[in-house]
Parts: structure tokens; C-alpha cells; sequence
């Protein structure tokens, strides 16, 4: 990629044509990851387009305007886009556009993702604890780093993808973005409020940060389905209410490692409350980070067994481990079998979990706040009843469940 403050989180060509496309370290799924949004703090815009301070359980501002014809929906950094009806075939790039998407109503839309089978049977992990929805994924064209041509082929209505990140593709430049906008379809996504870092000089100007429920509801106006937003957004307001309001005091909070198991005996440490969209739902939850005084050289850091046990957490998360390319059973067998490893806490109290994906859109990011409150605060909020590599999100009794699963896939599939 072309964009140096993002080099370790998405996979340049040569990596991807390497690996076939499999999970590599330091790279997207091996390093996906700013204003905090830990506890009840707000986070805010800091522009024209959305200008009310908002929490993310604030109710929906997003604003949809109709025009001659159509209608047009505003965010930053595409301005505002007018749209001469309901788009009916949509580029994705990351997995949270695709969640996006189909949280709107528009699965059937979706013609492509980024590693559409690694990304499909992630989500659907998630999708299958929810009556009709899911993602049919195979078939679909890989979105990873088309060339012109690529987006030619497809045709989409839209491109649910931020014009800034995609002009520092590989295959991509700003003129080719320009020329895909004018002659196929608009762009609009937000990339960079993933970690509220600075996008490209050329587009740094205008550019405006969002949390992922804010990006959420002005997606779902692209389809015409902010009353979906609306409703999606009192479901996530009311299990971020119990979480904020179940918390044990700091002093009696885990310490956290946020990690990717890298080769060999190391670990990719990433910030546990750092800002923006990647960690919605581990910054909610104000558990220490067992890496908060460590210095990190860009979103994330690779640390050895003798740095993780010098940190000692109380929990390791590791991510990408609800789909198919990484065992959960696997890496706790490594850990407790090194001589090393087998003396972090985290390890001799079985605290080792699995965690999805941090490109998150809403349906994924609800599942995820309701995964990591259980494996940090069990006691609060009913134990983790464990991850089975391979198998869906586990089945968890009603009365210990964060939010209506029912209610849910009602709202996704048009009934409000």
C-alpha cells in the first residue's frame, strides 16, 4: 500500500500473491487497527456534515436529503452523494462495509469483499445465531486491491470504500479513483476513523473522523434504511447501558493483552483501548491494558513469551480465531505447552479466548461486545461459554444473552 501509516495492516500484492491470500502476520487480518469512547465518553466530529457531540449510544443524526429524481446522503471524505435510486450492486472492500450492507437490508446486493471466504464464514459465524440472515459469500469477486479494469468489471452502484484509502492502493491512483466515481459509481465509506489517524495529505483537509455507529447510520441512508439504523442503534444502546452500568471499579478490573498469534513463539500486541472503530467493543468495557506503557511502532507491536509474561495479563484475547485459518484449541495447547508461556496467568487460569474480527460493522460489533464483556467480567455478565474452532458464535441461554437475538434479525430483515 501506498500509505506508510498503514503498511502493516492490509497485505501488499506480493504478500497476498505469496500466501495465496491466507492470513499472514502483520498483515490485514493479521493486524487489522483515534478521541476515546472508553466507558461513557463521547466521541465527537469535528466538522460541518455531522456537527452534534454524540455518544455512541446517542440516537440517530444521520440525515438523508432528497433531490430532483433521488436523493443524496453527506459524509465526509466524499461530501455529498446523490444517488438516482436504491443501489442493487455494491463493491465492499472490508468486512465492515459488507456488515454495513447487510445490516441495510442489501446482502443479495453485495458482489464482492476482501477474502470472501475468510470474511464470509466469519460473519456468518456470527449471522447463523440469527433467523434469515446470512451472507452467501462464495462466488463473489475478490475486492483485495483491484486494478481499473477490476471495478469496470464489476459495475457497482456504489463503492462501499473510502476514496482516500482506496487512491493509496497498490492498483489505484486518485486519478483512477476520480474516474471510477465519475464513470461507474460514487465511493462512500470512512477508513481512517479506524484508528482516527491522518488519511492521505491530499484528502486531510476535509476530512472528518466518525464512530462506527455514525458511519453505520449514514451507510444504511444509501439504502434507504435508516429506520434500520435507528433501531439497530436502541439495540446497541441498551447493551452498551448494562455494560457501562455493570462494570466493577477499576481496581478489580483484568488486565487485558489484545493480540494476534504470531510465528514462532511471539504474539501481535495491539492497544486495547485505543481510539476509533477497530476496538468499539473492547474500549467500552475499560479493562486495563496490559500493554498501555508500551511503545508501539505503528498500530501494533510483536512482542516474544518472556515480554508477555513480563506484562502478565490476566487475559489474552487473540484475534481471528472464529474463522477457519487460526485454532483457539491450537494456540492455548502452544502456550500451555512452552515452558514460557505456561507461566502467564492468563494461561494457567485458562483465560486464553477467542475473538472475531476488528473491522466491524453493527451486527458483528453487538455479537463482539457481548463476547469480550463475558470473557472480562463473567461475574457481571454471565460466563463465556467457550469457542469451538469452526463452529458458529456458541449458543448462549436467553436470560444470559446481552441483547435480543430475535429483535435483532427482525430489524435486519425489514421487520421494525
Amino acid at each position: 500500500m501506498a500509505d506508510d501509516s498503514n503498511a502493516t495492516e492490509a497485505p501488499t500484492r506480493r504478500e497476498y500473491v505469496k500466501y495465496g491470500g491466507a492470513v499472514i502476520g502483520g498483515g490485514l487480518i493479521a493486524g487489522c487497527s483515534s478521541q476515546s469512547e472508553s466507558g461513557a465518553t463521547p466521541e465527537t466530529t469535528n466538522t460541518a456534515t455531522a456537527t452534534a457531540t454524540e455518544t455512541e449510544t446517542a440516537t440517530d443524526t444521520a440525515t438523508e436529503a432528497a433531490v430532483d429524481d433521488g436523493y443524496s446522503v453527506s459524509m465526509a471524505p466524499m461530501g455529498t452523494v446523490e444517488f438516482e435510486s436504491v443501489p442493487e450492486s455494491v463493491y465492499t472492500g472490508l468486512p465492515y462495509g459488507a456488515d454495513m450492507a447487510i445490516a441495510s437490508g442489501a446482502a443479495d446486493a453485495i458482489n464482492s469483499i476482501y477474502y470472501p471466504t475468510y470474511h464470509g464464514t466469519l460473519m456468518n459465524h456470527f449471522y447463523d445465531r440469527l433467523d434469515g440472515v446470512s451472507f452467501e459469500y462464495e462466488g463473489l469477486n475478490d475486492s483485495w486491491n483491484l486494478g481499473k479494469e477490476g471495478f469496470y468489471e464489476l459495475d457497482s452502484d456504489v463503492h462501499l470504500s473510502d476514496p482516500a484509502y482506496a487512491s493509496t492502493l497498490e492498483n489505484l491512483d486518485r486519478d483512477d479513483v476520480t474516474e471510477i466515481r465519475n464513470q461507474i459509481g460514487p465511493w462512500f465509506n470512512n477508513y481512517y476513523s479506524d484508528r482516527r489517524r491522518d488519511p492521505p495529505e491530499a484528502w486531510a483537509e476535509d476530512y472528518e473522523y466518525f464512530s462506527l455507529w455514525e458511519i453505520y447510520e449514514r451507510v444504511a441512508q444509501v439504502f434507504r434504511a435508516g429506520d434500520r439504523a435507528s433501531a439497530l442503534r436502541e439495540v446497541h444502546s441498551s447493551i452498551r447501558s448494562e455494560i457501562e452500568s455493570g462494570l466493577p471499579p477499576e481496581s478489580e478490573r483484568p488486565s487485558v493483552a489484545f493480540t494476534f498469534k504470531g510465528e514462532d513463539d511471539t504474539f501481535w500486541v495491539y492497544h486495547l483501548n485505543a481510539d476509533g472503530f477497530l476496538n468499539a467493543h473492547t474500549r467500552p468495557l475499560g479493562a486495563i491494558d496490559a500493554f498501555d506503557d508500551t511503545e508501539f511502532d505503528g498500530p501494533q507491536t510483536q512482542v516474544d513469551y518472556e515480554a508477555m509474561l513480563d506484562a502478565d495479563p490476566d487475559v489474552i484475547l487473540v484475534l481471528f480465531t472464529m474463522a477457519s485459518s487460526h485454532s483457539i484449541a491450537d494456540i492455548r495447547t502452544g502456550l500451555e505447552d512452552d515452558a514460557v508461556a505456561s507461566e502467564i496467568s492468563a494461561v494457567q487460569n485458562g483465560e486464553v479466548y477467542a475473538q472475531g474480527a476488528r473491522y466491524q460493522g453493527p451486527i458483528m460489533n453487538l455479537f463482539q461486545l457481548e463476547m469480550t464483556a463475558k470473557q472480562l467480567y463473567p461475574d457481571q455478565f454471565g460466563e463465556w461459554p467457550g469457542y469451538v474452532d469452526g463452529e458458529p458464535y456458541p449458543e448462549i441461554p436467553e436470560d444470559d444473552q446481552l441483547f435480543d437475538r430475535q429483535r435483532v434479525a427482525n430489524i435486519v430483515n425489514g421487520d421494525i
